[in-house]
């Protein structure tokens, strides 16, 4: 007797659903099957922080360096959520921005003081931000969470006339970066890493699982990061050798190793390159002929590397952390294809999810709100032509008009009453100053325009991967325009919490 073939509806039922945290979002239709080679960043991609002990700790060194030239800083505090990933610093005003996709300033506060409307008004009008303009610093990677966190402090000192030698926001934004910079270039961030990653790293199991499948279905692995070799090496190993097969470690998984890629001038100029050829020491040598499959190297180009590779642009998939050094550039300038690693995105479908039932609350105040603010401009008008004696006849006193409004107009007042608090909590969702990352108001933030044009694809994690597999078709969404919800309703995504411009 032979065994009947499973239906395909029961074969594809073997594997649920993935999970809407770990799902690859889709921008622009991407075949993972069409691409030869997946270039990695290492940190904060590759290798994940916990954020708030690495941060605290950039902060804590910039805060000593800051004491030791006199600062009164010493009673200051990290406040990881006092900024989040997508705020604009206007060095101008030295004021923090949550700007939407148009460049409209949506919510602010001057150093860690939020500005009411009003004065948000005055200040900006209907002024846009443009990233472009030298005044504005764009927050795009977790690494300038400190930083943002010691400028919003200090504008309020210098406010109080209590810093040393500072002329203005601007000239306090430059000091607050160069100190910050010392402090990364001298290494005394990495060397604390190094002596106890199991303090920073939040190793994730599933990663070297991802990269093994990638590998395995013939796709070349290459890891170009900012960092140095001394750094890198470790750190790696660290991260992933526990969990490959024995006698491997991850140098195994990566056809290309480039350190101190010095990103995103590796994406558009021809630096020198050169191969490490003494891991222990770190001594290069200048690099003449082609590039060799295991080798570590120091510097270079993309252009270098697709030569290598004998590949075009779009046949190479870059994942990294950083909107303008690893993605946009890699996008722009060499055109291959490109995924964001959003951590926080988790934290935010979360905040979502567990939002879900008070948004079907606020579709339904929403949708009664809107049906009756037709039919109260619609009695509106017939009341002024009947006033007015035009247009065609309209039933009814004039005193049985004022009460149909004024029925209507009670109505909507409780309408607002009921929804402000919810949308003033929506507002909150993620983040208790600033929201959702990915949202400002109702409309997309910012950063989501950026990673809408920049990125091809989105996720909260490389090992996100593992569930899409390296054979995958990654399909964008039809394209949303206003009237699709014509036939379906208006479908409100969040409720706007009436601050900023409304475009």
């Amino acid at each position: 007797m032979t065994t009947p073939h499973p239906s395909v509806a029961a074969l594809a039922a073997e594997w649920p659903p993935i999970p809407e945290s770990r799902r690859l979002f889709c921008n622009r239709t991407l075949n993972l099957r069409s691409i030869k080679a997946i270039g990695y960043d290492m940190d904060y991609t590759l290798v994940h922080y916990n954020v708030v002990k690495w941060e605290g700790r950039a902060y804590a060194h910039l805060r000593q360096r800051l004491l030791s030239q006199g600062w009164p800083v010493q009673d200051l505090a990290f406040e990881p959520d006092r900024v989040m990933r997508g705020l604009v610093i206007d060095k101008q005003l030295g004021n923090l921005l949550k700007v939407n996709r148009f460049g409209y300033i949506k919510s602010s506060m001057h150093g860690t003081h939020p500005l009411a409307m009003e004065d948000q008004r005055k200040l900006y009008g209907r002024m846009l931000v443009d990233l472009s303009d030298a005044r504005y610093v764009f927050l795009n990677t977790l690494f300038e969470i400190s930083e943002g966190c010691m400028y919003a402090q200090l504008v309020d000192l210098l406010d109080r006339r209590e810093l040393p030698d500072v002329l203005g926001y601007d000239a306090l934004y430059r000091k607050v970066r160069h100190t910050l910079d010392r402090a990364h270039v001298e290494g005394e961030l990495k060397a604390e890493i190094l002596a106890r990653p199991d303090l920073y790293v939040e190793l994730d199991p599933e990663m070297p699982l991802a990269l093994l499948d990638q590998r395995e279905s013939g796709k070349k692995l290459l890891l170009i990061t900012n960092s140095e070799w001394a750094y890198t090496q470790p750190m790696m190993s660290y991260a992933f050798d526990r969990y490959l097969p024995a006698g491997t470690s991850w140098r195994d998984l990566f056809a290309l190793i480039v350190v101190s890629a010095r990103k995103p001038g590796f994406f558009s100029t021809t630096p020198m390159m050169f191969e490490v050829i003494e891991e222990a020491t770190g001594l290069l040598r200048p690099v003449e002929g082609p590039l060799r499959e295991g080798a570590v190297y120091f510097g270079g180009t993309a252009d270098r590397v697709e030569r290598a590779l004998g590949l075009d642009g779009d046949q190479i998939l870059y994942v990294g952390d950083h909107m303008f050094g690893d993605v946009r550039q890699s996008k722009k300038m060499v055109q291959w294809r490109t995924a964001m690693i959003l951590r926080e995105l988790e934290e935010e479908l979360a905040a979502i999810a567990d939002w879900r039932p008070s948004q079907h609350r606020v579709d339904a105040l929403m949708n009664e709100k809107e049906r009756l603010e037709f039919a109260f401009s619609q009695l509106r008008v017939a009341r002024m032509r009947k006033r007015a004696g035009y247009g065609a006849p309209i039933e009814g006193h004039d005193s049985e008009l004022a009460e149909k409004l004024n029925v209507l107009r009670e109505r909507l007042v409780a309408l607002d009453n009921t929804i402000a608090p919810l949308a003033a909590a929506a507002g909150h969702l993620h983040n208790r100053l600033w929201g959702l990352m990915m949202r400002a108001g109702n409309d997309k933030s910012l950063l989501a325009r950026q990673i809408e044009q920049h990125a091809d694809i989105y996720t909260s994690r490389v090992s996100n991967f593992l569930h899409e597999t390296p054979y995958s078709f990654l399909r964008s969404l039809r394209g949303s325009l206003p009237h699709d919800m014509g036939a379906a309703g208006n479908g409100h995504e969040m409720p706007d919490t009436g601050s900023g411009d409304s475009a």
